[in-house]
């Protein structure tokens, strides 16, 4: 009888073992300690987000990696496309890599382009609507909440 006991608490250890390495591994980013990722493998199709409507793809990066403080997007807002006017909780970063568009920043538009960035603090409304011929290409990086 103690030796059934013995042996199944050697298979239960065991077990255990195997699954909190494989639980470690699978949540581990990787040997050489980084992350890649490809737009093809996260792009999503959706309306502009915030109820900004029109067609826009939405690239969520990293979001499965363990403990990572912050977000980091690209979103491309097709013609027509945008972010509607929101009340923003963290500060953002808005990076314009291609196209134009208008920003909204508390009431006030203004023109943006490839190379601009800007920062929206806690507390701030925004929105952001593409303009023109060319899509409208940012990434977009907050602190997680």
């Amino acid at each position: 009888m103690m030796k059934k006991i013995l042996i199944g608490f050697s298979l239960l250890f065991a077990f255990c073992s195997g699954a909190a390495i494989a639980i470690t591994f699978a949540q581990t980013p990787g040997t050489e300690g980084y992350l890649l990722e490809r737009d093809a493998e996260v792009a999503k199709n959706e309306p502009g987000p915030h109820d900004g409507g029109g067609p826009s793809t939405g690239y969520l990066f990293f979001e499965k990696a363990p403990d990572l403080k912050f977000s980091f997007r690209k979103r491309v807002l097709h013609k027509g496309a945008a972010i509607g006017y929101h009340l923003q909780k963290t500060d953002e970063v808005y990076y314009i890599t291609g196209g134009d568009g208008v920003m909204t920043m508390n009431g006030k538009p203004f023109p943006v382009k490839a190379g601009d960035a800007v920062l929206t603090r806690a507390g701030s409304s925004h929105g952001l609507v593409q303009k023109g011929e060319k899509d409208l290409t940012i990434v977009i990086t907050f602190q997680k909440e």
